[in-house]
């Protein structure tokens, strides 16, 4: 992938989403002509979590790689998407997650991922004192 890559909108997210998630590619289709992105998001996560549960930590930092090469060529919705739904469930992970497996997770997240999880943390115990 080059430095001139065009950016992704949500057409060309789901084509990349269904090659990188190739047990996922029936579900991503079929969420595709319902036109639900945010569902094909859900979906992904789901996935990362299972695989949580079987420490599958290195699978799951590719993965995050993988989504963020989508974020951050990704235009304003899917960078929306992206952060409201699978930044967001990081949060969750962390609950799932053995406390080494969660350091490792964090470590191997992409910076940009690391800084928007952190900043939703501080808005979260702004707002509602979690």
């Amino acid at each position: 992938m080059n430095a001139s890559m065009q950016t992704i909108d949500q057409k060309i997210a789901v084509e990349y989403l269904k090659f990188f998630y190739p047990p996922l590619r029936t579900e991503i289709s079929q969420l595709s002509v319902q036109d639900n992105f945010a569902g094909i998001i859900q979906a992904t996560v789901n996935y990362l979590k299972s695989l949580l549960l079987e420490a599958k930590i290195n699978i799951i930092s590719h993965h995050m790689k993988l989504m963020h090469l989508i974020y951050r060529n990704g235009n304003s919705y899917i960078r929306d998407i992206i952060e409201n739904l699978f930044v967001r469930s990081f949060e969750s992970f962390k609950k799932h997650a053995k406390i080494q497996h969660w350091k490792l997770l964090y470590q191997y997240m992409p910076v940009s991922f690391q800084e928007i999880y952190d900043e939703q943390r501080k808005q979260d115990q702004l707002f509602f004192g979690k």
